[in-house]
């Protein structure tokens, strides 16, 4: 029987339980005096409403408000073609149709509706297939193991493509990078292969640490560059797309086809830029001390005696990574809520994915609020959760065991 029913209660469906331990974790992290990150998607929309309080620095709000792209739409788009050394940037509203738009665009170019990437990309993960779906694309495996792609499998792909994609970094592999030199040498490849080169960069704003360039430098290696503007810099959504001006003259038509081209909006566009000022800037402190984050971790599971744990990488790459322990997701879901619950210390404030029996997985972020951590504040609140993880452990057994 599941705990906290009666007998005479039906069991919540999967998704029921699933919701309501969703539900129950959010609160916790509301509630929490301690936390890594404070993602101002997770709060109340007054709280939201609060990121456009410096919108007079960052723009001139007696101009007229923006109408289907221009004004402080324009302004955003020109900033971010700048930043990241490009002829010219178009604004979008989701980054699906960023990337499908600029892939359609590049398979017109180059006559070659083939895009070669990652098996776990995001189009190839999280899209519901909208590369074949809608763009009439057709992906391409280029690699599928759980880091990025190099040059020699680029070289050795046995079908011809028009377009290399580019994930940076590789999210679903644990927010992977490359090294410079690897990176420089797949760009290589594909270029020898007479492909152009198109970065998925949602999360690009952050590798400046890992590879030692700027943000112009390392997009000046792709032909065209996708970047999002909440994942990272915790606008209220959008996305931009840089590249050659032609190009992106083309990638806005087939945004007023896609339905791209919004009426106005200025308080995205305005909440993009309050990110490029506030949050790109923070960025290389969030990744090294994410390094200080990962190392406490390790060693604070080695402390408490846990038999296997595993900080993946085990230096991040970005300022964020992923932390797998041998447990059951739900186990270690309501062992991180209660310990939250209890302590008022959200370690672990994101869900639990299962790997496989007994195996699971959560990402960790580390923003502005993970800074004031010490790496001895870390390895408590690690100890406070395993003691909390036995206990929850025990109890699932024990439930377990009952329904056989």
């Amino acid at each position: 029987m599941i705990r906290g029913m009666s007998d005479t209660e039906e069991p919540a469906s999967e998704d029921e339980r699933r919701k309501q331990l969703r539900q129950r974790r959010m609160n916790a992290h509301r509630s929490a005096e301690r936390a890594l990150a404070r993602p101002g998607f997770l709060g109340t929309l007054r709280e939201r409403l609060t990121l456009l309080e410096r919108a007079p620095e960052l723009y001139d709000l007696d101009e007229t408000s923006d109408m289907y792209g221009d004004g402080v739409v324009g302004a955003l788009e020109e900033r971010t073609a700048g930043l990241l050394g490009k002829e010219a940037a178009a604004f979008f509203p989701t980054g699906t149709m960023a990337q499908q738009v600029a892939l359609r665009c590049w398979a017109g170019r180059t006559g070659d509706p083939a895009v070669a990437l990652h098996a776990l990309a995001h189009p190839e993960v999280h899209e519901r297939h909208a590369f074949s779906q809608v763009s009439g694309l057709r992906p391409v495996r280029v690699a599928d193991g759980p880091r990025p792609a190099t040059a020699a499998e680029v070289r050795g792909l046995d079908e011809p493509f028009g377009t290399l994609m580019l994930e940076l970094p590789l999210r679903d592999a644990g927010f992977l990078l490359p090294s410079w030199e690897e990176l420089t040498e797949v760009v290589e490849a594909a270029r020898e292969r007479e492909a152009v080169v198109h970065f998925d960069g949602a999360r690009l704003w952050e590798s400046t640490v890992h590879f030692g360039r700027s943000l112009a430098e390392i997009a000046d290696l792709a032909d065209s560059v996708y970047v999002s503007f909440y994942k990272s810099l915790d606008g209220y959504g959008g996305a931009a797309l840089a590249g050659p001006r032609e190009l992106v003259e083309e990638a806005r038509a087939w945004r007023h086809r896609y339905g791209g081209t919004v009426f106005q909006q200025f308080p995205t566009a305005l909440s993009a830029l309050a990110g490029l000022e506030r949050e790109l800037p923070r960025l290389p402190s969030y990744v090294r001390h994410a390094r200080v984050v990962a190392a406490a971790l390790r060693e604070g599971f080695a402390e408490a005696g846990l038999a296997w744990a595993r900080v993946h990488p085990a230096e991040p790459h970005t300022h964020e990574f992923q932390l797998w322990l041998p447990y059951d997701a739900d186990v270690l879901a309501r062992a991180a809520i209660r310990t939250a619950e209890e302590t008022g210390t959200m370690l672990f404030s994101d869900g639990w994915q299962a790997r496989g029996p007994g195996i699971a997985l959560t990402e960790v972020s580390v923003r502005a609020a993970g800074l004031e951590w010490t790496a001895d504040d870390v390895r408590e609140a690690v100890a406070e959760f395993t003691a909390r993880l036995a206990v929850e452990a025990e109890e699932a057994d024990r439930e377990e065991t009952a329904r056989a």
